[in-house]
Formats: structure tokens, C-alpha cells, sequence
């Protein structure tokens, strides 16, 4: 059992910790105030080869493996979860959907500029009615014989104002239920699909977030992915992938809270010595560090597994349970030990403990993570 990484993983960490220190960290406080998504920054992780890091090269990707995909969403995760959860959908879920199920020709048409940074995607499970509940869904595709006809909303959608493609589940034969369901690729400007505004969130503020309306959209047949019906199992498979990215980003966060909070612990004093020293916050600093790390070994597990082509859905979704609680629990203790200043804007922690909630919910919640755990473990 080996606990080092390659040489060429090392050098990939500190692409992306430089990258999130020059890049992603001045304005990221003002990007958070305001809304305002990280163009620039996306354009460069495109730039670095980031948002197709697991692609084969023949489609324009970095051709990595996924722990090197991990340690990247953790050193962005650590400065701007914003930013990150943008590499987190176009990789894990879009390119990773597109690649594994897509054909030849939805592959060299969408994979490739999506793979290069090129064009970013976005992934479309999530309704108004059908969050936990995937099979539930309400938005339909009506088989017209050389297309089909969309219809229904989209809530939640990462990516949604920003995205050029965009994969969207949609049911096609309500009286097969979940076999019913299918997956298409929709493109921005078809007629008749239109965005809404951007939702003003809790947390990953920076990040777009919309609901999509369907207005009898014509999707072309060959955008169909997979085999009539396969919708379902598509979306499912690939937020299998998904959770571990998400987990990394859980980590990243965490991780970026405790490596502040340890630090003012240091500088601060009272009583006439750094609070550090003072039992009350060293043990908080103790406990933080261990579930970090004990986070950390859950994600790279499960992203090694993915690797090794061994199955990863057990691992994946504890990873993302643990490593979810863990970024909220840390990051409430960051702002704890910073006492006032915690609740000031300025010192981070605040923003970190606001992007920390999301981890708990997108991408499977942790009560969703639960069923598919003990589903497993029953086995």
C-alpha cells in the first residue's frame, strides 16, 4: 500500500495550489459579494487543461487519472469553491458522460470543446419536484421520429447562464417509469429554451446557478445518448463519478479553513500568549487536523479505485458523506477560533463556512449518501 503520489501528481498539486494563490484568491471575497462568476479564472483552468482533466487526449483532454483530478478540485476547493465546482460539473459529470456513453460523433462534436476549455457544460437532473427523487421527473421528450420535442424545467443547474452544452434527463414514457427516461445533449440557443435569472444562493455565490425552461425544444435524434431509456442509469452512473469530485471540494474547503484558522491561532493573543497555546484551541485544532485526514483518506481511496477499474460506488458516497461533514463541521470551529473577526468577511472563514453547506446537499445528499451506503454494506 503506497501513501506517496507520482512525481507528476506532485507537480499537477502545485499547478493548481499556485494557480489558486495568483489566480483564484485576490477577488474572490468581491466575486462572493457580488455574484460574479469567475470568467477569467475558467478560461485559464481551460487554458491549463483542468476542465478535461480525465479525457483522453484524442478528444482534446489531459488524459490524467482521477486521483491527479482530485487533487486539483482540493487545492481549488481550498481558495474558491466557486471556481472549483465549475471543474468539479464540466469534468466529473459532462466530460466523464460524454466520453463513457456519448457516440464517436457527440464525442468530436461536444467532448472536444468541452474537454479543452473551450466551452464549458452543464449537467440537468434536478426539477422543482424531482431533487433526491431522480426517477420522478416531470420534464418530458416527446419522440417526434426524427427528434424529440422538450418540454419541462430544470432547477438548480451549475453552470446554467454559462454553459454551451448541456446534458438534460427528461422522460420519454411515463408508464415504464424509471426505464422510461432518457438523456440529451441541448445546445444554447435551440428554440424555445431559455434561462432563468440567477438564483442568489447561500454559499458558492460566484458560481452560476439557474433554472432552465423547455418550451418545445426540437432535439435531434442523434443528440440522444445511449440506448432508448437509458436516461435514468446514465444519471446515475455518472453521479457516481460526481461524488467524488464533490468530495475533494469538501475536503478543499476544509482543509483551506483549518490551514487559516491554525495560522491566526498562531498570531493571535490573550492572556499574554497565542491562543495556540491555550488548551481550548489546540484541542479544536487537534480534532480538526484528524478529521481532515481521515477525510483525505476516504477521497483519494475512492479516487485510486476509480483508477484501478474497480468498483467505487461504496467509497465514493462515504467519502462524500464524511468529507461533507467534515468541511461543515471545521469550518463552523475556523470561524469559532476567530472569534469576532470569523463573522467579518475579510478573514475567509465565513465564506468557506457558507460554501461548506452545499457539499451536504448537491450531488446526492447525505441522506441520500446513507441509502446508497447501507444499500451497499447489505449487499
Amino acid at each position: 500500500m503506497q501513501f506517496q503520489l507520482s512525481e507528476e501528481q506532485l507537480m499537477i498539486q502545485q499547478a493548481a495550489r499556485d494557480f489558486a494563490q495568483h489566480e483564484l484568491k485576490p477577488g474572490v471575497i468581491e466575486r462572493d459579494e457580488h455574484q460574479k462568476f469567475p470568467a477569467e479564472q475558467v478560461k485559464k483552468l481551460g487554458e491549463l487543461g483542468f476542465l478535461g482533466m480525465m479525457v483522453d487526449e484524442k478528444y482534446h483532454g489531459s488524459g490524467l487519472d482521477a486521483l491527479s483530478y482530485v487533487l486539483v478540485m482540493e487545492e481549488l476547493s481550498k481558495i474558491d469553491a466557486s471556481a472549483s465546482v465549475v471543474v468539479s460539473v464540466n469534468n466529473s459529470l459532462v466530460c466523464y458522460g460524454l466520453e463513457a456513453y456519448g457516440t464517436e460523433a457527440q464525442k468530436e462534436k461536444y467532448l472536444k470543446p468541452l474537454a479543452s476549455g473551450e466551452q464549458i457544460g452543464a449537467f440537468c437532473l434536478s426539477e422543482p419536484e424531482a431533487g433526491s427523487d431522480a426517477t420522478s421527473q416531470q420534464t418530458t421528450a416527446e419522440d417526434k421520429g426524427d427528434y424529440y420535442l422538450l418540454n419541462g424545467t430544470k432547477n438548480w443547474i451549475t453552470n446554467g447562464s454559462t454553459a454551451s452544452v448541456y446534458l438534460v434527463i427528461a422522460q420519454t414514457d411515463r408508464s415504464l417509469k424509471h426505464r422510461g427516461i432518457n438523456a440529451f445533449i441541448v445546445e444554447k440557443g435551440m428554440e424555445g429554451f431559455t434561462v432563468g435569472p440567477k438564483e442568489n444562493k447561500l454559499g458558492i455565490r460566484g458560481s452560476d446557478t439557474n433554472s432552465l425552461m423547455f418550451n418545445d425544444v426540437k432535439v435531434p435524434k442523434e443528440n440522444r445518448i445511449g440506448e432508448d431509456g437509458f436516461g435514468f442509469k446514465f444519471a446515475m452512473k455518472t453521479l457516481e463519478g460526481g461524488r467524488i469530485g464533490i468530495a475533494a471540494q469538501a475536503l478543499g474547503i476544509a482543509t483551506g479553513a483549518y490551514e487559516i484558522a491554525l495560522e491566526y491561532a498562531k498570531q493571535r493573543k490573550s492572556f499574554g500568549k497565542p491562543i495556540a497555546d491555550h488548551q481550548a484551541i489546540a484541542f479544536k485544532l487537534a480534532d480538526m487536523a484528524t478529521q481532515i485526514e481521515a477525510a483525505r483518506m476516504l477521497v483519494y481511496k475512492a479516487a485510486w479505485l476509480k483508477d484501478q477499474g474497480q468498483p467505487y460506488t461504496l467509497a465514493g458516497s462515504m467519502a462524500k458523506l464524511y468529507a461533507s461533514k467534515v468541511a461543515m463541521d471545521v469550518t463552523v470551529e475556523a470561524v469559532q477560533i476567530h472569534g469576532g473577526y470569523g463573522f467579518v468577511k475579510e478573514y475567509h472563514v465565513e465564506r468557506m463556512m457558507r460554501d461548506a453547506k452545499i457539499t451536504q446537499i448537491y450531488e446526492g445528499t447525505s441522506e441520500i449518501q446513507k441509502m446508497v451506503i447501507s444499500r451497499e454494506v447489505l449487499k
